[in-house]
This record gives C-alpha cells, sequence and structure tokens, in this order.
C-alpha cells in the first residue's frame, strides 16, 4: 500500500499509463481484422489519412468513398495537410503514433495546468485516462482537441499571446467548436490592452485557412472550401447526439432549433463570465476554463461518446474550483460513473441499454456540472481567492 502512495505522488507511472494505453489500443485495433464490408476498427483514422490523397489528388475530400472508407471526413483542409505524414505512414506505424500523439499532448498539457499544485495535476490526468481510452478506441481527434485547448489556457496565463492564438487557431481548424477556447481570453487584460492577441489569432486563422495552398491552387482550394460548408450545412440536420438538444428530445420529447439551443448556450457561458471578467481571479479563470470545455460537448448536437475526453477534462478542473460540498463530490463521482464508466463491460450491459444510451446520461452530469458552474459565475464573489489584474 505504502508503494502505491509513493508511486501515486510520482508523475512517470502516468507517461507509462498514457503511452501502454494507445499503444495497446493501436495493437487491439489493428489485430481485430475487418468489419463487415471490409472495414477496419479504426476506420476515422483512415478517413484523416485518405483526406490529405483525396485533396492533393484535386477530389472532394468530404464525398463518400465507400470503396476506401465507410464515413465522410468533416474536418477542415489544413488539417487533411496536417495528416501528410501519417498518409505516408503504413497503417501499422501510422495508427499507434497517432494515438500517441493524442495521448501524450493531452498528458502534458494536463500536467503543465495553471492554477492546480503538481498533485492537483496528477489527480486530473488520472481521472481523465479511461475517457482517453474511450476516444483512442475510436482513433478520433479529441484527445489532441483537448490537449491544444488547454495548452491555449496554459499559454494564455504565461502571456504569450501568439501560440495561445495558434494553439486555439490548431483546436478549431480540428473540430471548429476549439474557437471557443479564446473565450477565456478577456480575463486577461494584457491580451484587449494591445490587440495583440487578436492581431495572432487573426493571422494563424488566415495562415491555417491557407495552408493547403502549398499543394493545390488557389481556385481547387476555394472549391474545397465551398465542398466543406456544404458538408456542414448538411451534416446540422443529422441528428442530436449526447447534447443538451438530445437530453431536451429524450427527456421531454422537445425538439427546439438547433441553432436556437446552441446561441442560447452561448449567450449564458458570456453572461456568466462577465463578474470575473470584471474581477479575474484564479477560481474564476479555472471555472470559466472549465465551463468552455464542457460548454463545447454539451451544447454540439452532434457530441459522441469520444468527445467527452474534452468535457472530462472541464469536470477535473471544475473539480479543483468547487467547494468541495457534498453535492459537488456526489456529482465527480456520478459524472465518473456515467461518462467514463458506462461505455466499459465494468458497467452492467442491462443498464447502458435500457438507461444509458436512450436517456443520454452520459451528457447529464456534464449538463449538471456546467449548470453549477454557470450559477457560481454568475455568483462571482470567490472566499480567500485574490485578484489577478493582468
Amino acid at each position: 500500500m505504502l508503494r502505491l502512495k509513493q508511486i501515486g505522488k510520482k508523475t512517470w507511472p502516468l507517461w507509462v499509463m498514457y503511452t501502454l494505453a494507445a499503444t495497446a489500443v493501436s495493437i487491439q485495433k489493428l489485430t481485430q481484422g475487418h468489419r463487415e464490408g471490409g472495414y477496419t476498427f479504426y476506420e476515422n483514422y483512415r478517413i484523416f489519412k485518405n483526406a490529405f490523397a483525396h485533396l492533393l489528388q484535386g477530389l472532394n475530400p468530404y464525398a463518400a468513398f465507400p470503396a476506401e472508407q465507410w464515413d465522410l471526413y468533416k474536418y477542415s483542409p489544413a488539417f487533411a495537410i496536417f495528416m501528410a505524414p501519417f498518409a505516408a505512414m503504413p497503417d501499422w506505424l501510422g495508427l499507434p503514433a497517432w494515438n500517441l500523439l493524442n495521448a501524450l499532448i493531452l498528458l502534458y498539457a494536463v500536467l503543465k495546468l495553471p492554477w492546480l499544485d503538481d498533485g492537483q495535476r496528477r489527480f486530473a490526468a488520472w481521472f481523465v485516462l479511461i475517457e482517453l481510452i474511450t476516444s483512442l478506441q475510436n482513433s478520433q481527434s479529441n484527445g489532441l482537441t483537448a490537449g491544444l485547448m488547454l495548452l491555449a489556457f496554459i499559454a494564455l496565463d504565461r502571456k504569450k499571446p501568439a501560440p495561445a492564438a495558434g494553439y486555439i487557431a490548431g483546436a478549431a481548424y480540428i473540430k471548429i467548436f476549439g474557437i471557443f477556447a479564446a473565450v477565456l481570453a478577456p480575463l486577461y487584460p494584457y491580451t484587449y490592452r494591445n490587440g495583440r492577441f487578436s492581431g495572432w489569432l487573426l493571422g494563424w486563422t488566415l495562415l491555417l485557412a491557407l495552408l493547403p495552398l502549398a499543394m493545390i491552387s488557389a481556385g481547387q482550394l476555394k472549391q474545397v472550401y465551398a465542398w466543406w460548408l456544404e458538408l456542414l450545412r448538411d451534416d446540422h440536420e443529422a441528428s442530436v447526439g449526447l447534447s443538451v438538444q438530445g437530453w431536451l428530445q429524450s427527456w421531454f420529447g422537445w425538439a427546439p432549433s438547433k441553432t436556437g439551443v446552441t446561441l442560447a448556450g452561448l449567450a449564458m457561458l458570456l453572461v456568466s463570465i462577465l463578474p470575473a471578467v470584471k474581477t479575474p481571479t484564479r477560481t474564476g479563470k479555472m471555472l470559466t476554463a472549465a465551463s468552455i470545455l464542457i460548454w463545447v460537448v454539451i451544447f454540439n448536437h452532434k457530441a459522441e461518446s469520444p468527445t467527452f475526453i474534452i468535457a472530462m477534462c472541464g469536470v477535473a478542473l471544475w473539480w479543483f474550483a468547487s467547494e468541495k460540498k457534498v453535492l459537488d463530490k456526489w456529482l465527480l463521482w456520478t459524472t465518473f460513473a456515467l461518462v467514463s464508466l458506462s461505455p466499459t463491460d465494468i458497467f452492467p450491459k442491462t443498464l447502458r441499454q435500457m438507461w444509458v444510451q436512450p436517456y443520454v446520461l452520459k451528457a447529464v452530469p456534464c449538463i449538471a456540472v456546467w449548470t453549477l458552474i454557470t450559477w457560481r459565475l454568475l455568483k462571482g464573489n470567490y472566499p480567500h481567492d485574490s485578484n489577478e489584474n493582468d
């Protein structure tokens, strides 16, 4: 027992576990064979890497390619360029490299988080590990997206506007909602005193938008963006996912406008941070960062189970900024059970099929945590928390 406690106080076991998790998941997927139709068990990775080849060949990367992949590519042209090194690798090498990138960037970011001490950072890293594995099992990009958003928060806190803007733009070109990491910036007055942060964000956004010009012509790029916008417009109508929209529909039979729900949620997010902007404090910054990380998942009507690694990073941050009341403790571990454990074999299959999936219970505790964060941000006045005015 003493030995376990000593290991818990070290960082190296986390690096070992994250590396083993990414490697083991990759080996499992590579050796599982093929699904019906000849598709692999790591099709998301194949979709990502195929997008680079399709872009290079002048094809529509957002079209269906049923002979090559089971679903559509939905990310930016810049992300397709980013996948160039992976497109050059055989899958037995590329898939582990991709999963390791997602796992280790996230771990690095969690272990560098401001506002927390070393023990809290280690707890947060262990807390989100199971949810990360769910994302890795789907060869998704959510670990990378979460890591970039956290790195943006770290850079903002270190008064480094250029890398902060770069991380935010990078996250946005993987998943569009990554741009909302910029909502934390107003809590740092230096970001708007001289306009440097806004300038860097605009610059990075334009640079990544034009990055494919290194491979294709301006006319081709214009057409690719037209195809992408068409896909996003059609995809908007497709489903409601594990989201506020899905919760309203499954619990109350209410299906309001998806755009309306998102805009209402955005208005609540922006209004809730006003007290923290007026008087920036450590707790206010933590709660705002947590709110953003959860918001981008629960108000994304396309949210799927692997996306929740981003929200769970927010839940971990919220916990260390919470008042540690009985409700907070109950909600922390209920969230862990329903979000991280419910998709695993640890959770009873009957409960998962009868309750968790039909009633989108993976999203509900995150909605509850976000509601508590919003209320506490609106209240402001964090006892024993000093002001931070720069």
